[in-house]
């Protein structure tokens, strides 16, 4: 089973930066990205990041989205948790933007990430054969 370990090294009350690593079935990094999701905020459903932890996460279809999704299960007092693109926290409600770097592109003067949706279709096609796979978050 592939593995994805995001490890968050910023993080306030708007949002939580951190990379994220997918790792093959022999434990070889074969993809690398910056993550992005909104800041901690208790666990509150749509407004703060996942907590950190190991979840199950398999490949669902989205009707909000119209398009199969990678959904982290067993979130604790949440569902919908998803990996899908996006460059700027505000528009995450509790799910996990992958993007190429981080940069200040809005006009917040916060890190955002950069080519989502580009970095996304790569991380999807890396995943095309697989069902199930494993999300680790933690603290750097």
């Amino acid at each position: 089973m592939k593995i994805v370990i995001i490890q968050r090294f910023s993080s306030d009350e708007c949002e939580t930066l951190g990379t994220a690593t997918l790792l093959d079935e022999n434990l070889n990094p074969i993809f690398a990205a910056m993550s992005l999701e909104r800041g901690w905020l208790d666990n509150k459903p749509n407004e703060s990041c996942v907590p950190q932890g190991e979840y199950k996460c398999v490949l669902e279809y989205s009707p909000r989205f119209k398009k199969d999704l990678w959904e982290l299960k067993d979130v604790p007092n949440r569902s919908e948790c998803k990996f899908h693109a996006s460059n700027y926290w505000d528009q995450l409600n509790g799910c996990i933007a992958l993007g190429y770097t981080a940069e200040n592109i809005g006009e917040d003067f916060r890190l955002d990430v950069t080519n989502s949706r580009v970095t996304m279709d790569t991380f999807e096609r890396l995943l095309k054969d697989e069902k199930e796979i494993s999300v680790i978050i933690e603290q750097a």
